[in-house]
């Protein structure tokens, strides 16, 4: 019996021991199909390496998930990944020691990574002043003209030619209301439409500063003649029923999606849910512009989030968030995540396989939100990084309701606005000193 457990031991001694995979937890907010998505893109990333195994985790929303997040790195529990919605990006930035730059991380991990390869719009907004890449652009989107084809036709308009310029905008919306439509436009997220990217979009500044770029004593600047000069316009079409507000958010999507709107300003993102959903044949355009505003038009702002990585982790852990990070980056794998969210391409390779693929042409309209942000971005252009900006937008939000109810002039309204959102980048500045 002793001879028999000596062998055993011997055995056991010389057996080669299995190789624990390394876990990279991922917190995230993708609910539903999104967050299907999620779990494939982690399930075949483990299938495709013994070594890591990466972990999603939905936390809620993103406002849910950033404050978990803050938490657990308090106490130092902090996921290796975090999904943060564009939002919350100054924010990120502002929290020194909490995060590694993933331009430093993929350096770390031996892994080839080419700022140049991402989509300019998309990868200068998480670009730091000295050029170092701070997040991993993830699911990013843009905004977008929609409209319905079936509601153009009826009301003499050509399906193929959607307005491109405001005053169209507002020719077409007047041709909607004779033919009866009784919402012919609406908006969702007025300050990221109306405000954020209509300045990008006319290359003039919505705040100084390279709107919060170069630090945080940035102040908005959206009061300027051409920002009034535009919700002047808004205003008065909304005051001739051309115009129709629903709501803060994302409210007006559903307005488009079931026929009640003709026309709407809202996230690229929409187009899978008008796809799926809609019972209209639907197109997707540009912004609208002003073509008197030299520099119109130029690129439009990000939306969505983006990948942070949490400080105070092991470096063989970096190097698997490095490898993940490169798998999400192949052509193959950003292009079918593109195909499958109507989120943006984020690498310039998988755009150009998304439309050798033919898939454009098969889904007219899909290629729009990635030309409009391949463009060569300015220091006016580049994105928006302020701080509680959370709380900017709503003050926005409740400023611009008053223009549209008619209480306030919308020269009132902006300066207004832009007082009170001032105050709150005063008082994230003097807190993130």
């Amino acid at each position: 019996m002793r001879m028999k457990l000596s062998v055993f031991a011997l055995a056991a001694a010389f057996a080669v021991p299995v190789q624990a995979q390394t876990e990279i937890q991922w917190w995230h907010s993708m609910g539903g199909a999104l967050g299907e998505w999620v779990n494939d893109l982690a399930k075949d990333f483990n299938a495709s390496q013994k070594d890591y195994k990466i972990v999603p985790t939905f936390k809620g929303t993103y406002d849910e998930s950033m404050t978990a997040a803050i938490a657990a790195f308090r106490s130092g529990n902090a996921p290796h990944i975090l999904q943060v919605f564009e939002v919350g990006t100054a924010t990120m930035m502002a929290s020194k020691g909490a995060i590694v730059p993933v331009g430093k991380v993929m350096a770390d991990a031996g892994v080839k990574f080419d700022q140049g390869a991402y989509v300019p719009a998309v990868a200068g907004y998480y670009t730091a002043p000295n050029g170092q890449m701070l997040s991993f652009p993830f699911n990013s989107s843009t905004t977008v003209f929609h409209y319905n084809k079936d509601a153009f036709k009826a009301a003499g308009l050509n399906p193929d030619k959607p307005p491109q310029t405001w005053i169209e905008v507002a020719q077409a919306a007047a041709k909607l209301k004779s033919s009866g439509h009784s919402c012919p436009f609406t908006t969702s997220w007025v300050s990221w439409t109306q405000l954020e990217s209509f300045s990008a979009w006319h290359n003039v500044e919505f705040a100084s500063k390279g709107n919060g770029m170069r630090g945080t004593d940035a102040r908005l600047l959206f009061n300027s003649p051409l920002h009034v000069r535009h919700i002047e316009n808004l205003s008065n079409m909304a005051k001739q029923g051309l115009f129709v507000y629903k709501g803060r958010a994302n409210a007006a999507d559903a307005t488009f999606v079931s026929g009640e709107c003709a026309m709407m300003t809202g996230s690229s993102g929409l187009y899978a849910n008008i796809k799926r959903n809609a019972k209209f044949a639907s197109g997707t355009s540009t912004l609208p512009y002003y073509p008197d505003v030299e520099g119109a038009p130029q690129n439009t702002v990000i939306g969505g989030a983006s990948l942070w990585v949490m400080s105070g982790k092991k470096a063989d852990e970096y190097k698997g968030v490095g490898q993940f990070f490169a798998y999400l980056s192949k052509p193959e794998v950003a292009s079918e995540s593109h195909k499958r969210t109507g989120y943006l391409p984020v690498t310039i390779a998988s755009y150009e396989l998304t439309e050798k693929s033919g898939f454009y042409k098969q889904n007219p309209g899909t290629d729009v939100a990635v030309t409009q942000m391949i463009r060569k971005t300015t220091e006016k252009s580049r994105g928006i990084r302020l701080g509680n900006f959370v709380q900017i937008r709503t003050i926005v939000d409740e400023e611009m309701e008053h223009v549209w109810a008619g209480k306030k002039a919308p020269k009132e309204a902006l300066d207004i606005a832009v007082k009170r959102g001032n105050e709150q980048l005063e008082r994230f500045a003097k807190t993130n000193k």
